[in-house]
């Protein structure tokens, strides 16, 4: 595109803009204002319903993190309320400090561990479903293939979608790992195992066997390791830990659940996240 059409183009979307925020209520003009007080702080690929949910974020380091990612990742006005109703920022922060964070979203750093991109917990809300013990793997799985554009906004940055139960053969024996994914910013693939109850050790050792063959026959020589990732309802943290070598870096248990966290519960994570980090 000609710089000077790119030039225009822009200088309309502004004008559109702050045409939309003068036709607000002196309240929401006024933080608009406070908060973006000169011109070159308005980013252009942003709508004024974006503005909105930035403006109502009393925390600048919050309010940018949402305003940054919402620009690098194309968010439309309901994605950006999604991911703020979801706690995304806070989530992330449960498992990394608020430097890093806000260093990714600004394009200073590239993530170098997958606990910088994906999430415990991971909201599921968008699926429509109802916490039922009845429910089967194959349901959840299918429910997130119909819902993948929301799934791959909710486990984070990079992700490509590559296949659904992957058959693996070993010797004689075939299996079936539920969903591959490809990761470009950490240049790794990454295998999605679901679980509808409570982890154990004996999903611990399987997905251990999913990556390891992944990283000795599937991944080529200047990909990074492949990357497991246990959905499960429930897990014992400290099973997790013994069942799994001390310096593990590439499998992964986060808790799924059908609804946006409360700020209670989310209190709750980063104290018990404390508790398992001093013990």
């Amino acid at each position: 595109m000609p710089e000077k059409l790119l030039k225009l183009l822009n200088q309309m979307q502004f004008e559109v803009l702050i045409f939309a925020v003068f036709k607000c209520t002196g309240i929401l003009a006024r933080q608009f204002f406070r908060i973006y007080p000169i011109a070159s702080a308005v980013r252009t690929q942003l709508n004024w319903q974006q503005y909105k949910l930035l403006i109502s974020i009393s925390d600048p380091d919050k309010r940018e993190y949402y305003e940054l990612e919402s620009v690098n990742n194309g968010w439309t006005a309901r994605e950006t309320e999604r991911q703020i109703n979801s706690q995304l920022y806070e989530r992330l922060l449960l498992s990394n400090d608020k430097e890093s964070v806000l260093a990714v979203a600004r394009k200073e750093r590239i993530p170098q561990s997958p606990k910088e991109i994906i999430k415990d917990p991971m909201v599921l809300e968008f699926l429509g479903l109802e916490k039922n013990p009845s429910y089967y793997e194959k349901d959840l799985e299918g429910t997130i293939i119909s819902h993948i554009k929301d799934f791959m906004l909710e486990i984070g940055k990079g992700f490509f979608f590559d296949s659904r139960q992957k058959r693996i053969l070993i010797e004689d024996d075939e299996f079936f790992i539920d969903l591959v994914f490809y990761n470009r910013l950490l240049k790794c693939f990454v295998l999605i195992e679901i679980k509808t109850e409570k982890l154990t050790h004996q999903d611990l050792g399987q997905l251990q066997m999913y990556v390891n063959y992944y990283d000795r026959i599937v991944k080529l020589p200047d990909e990074n390791k492949t990357i497991g990732i246990l959905l499960c309802t429930n897990k014992n943290d400290t099973v997790v830990k013994m069942t799994l070598p001390e310096d593990n870096k590439t499998i992964l248990a986060s808790k799924y659940q059908f609804c946006l966290p409360s700020k209670e519960d989310l209190i709750k994570e980063i104290e018990d996240v404390k508790k398992i980090v001093k013990t």
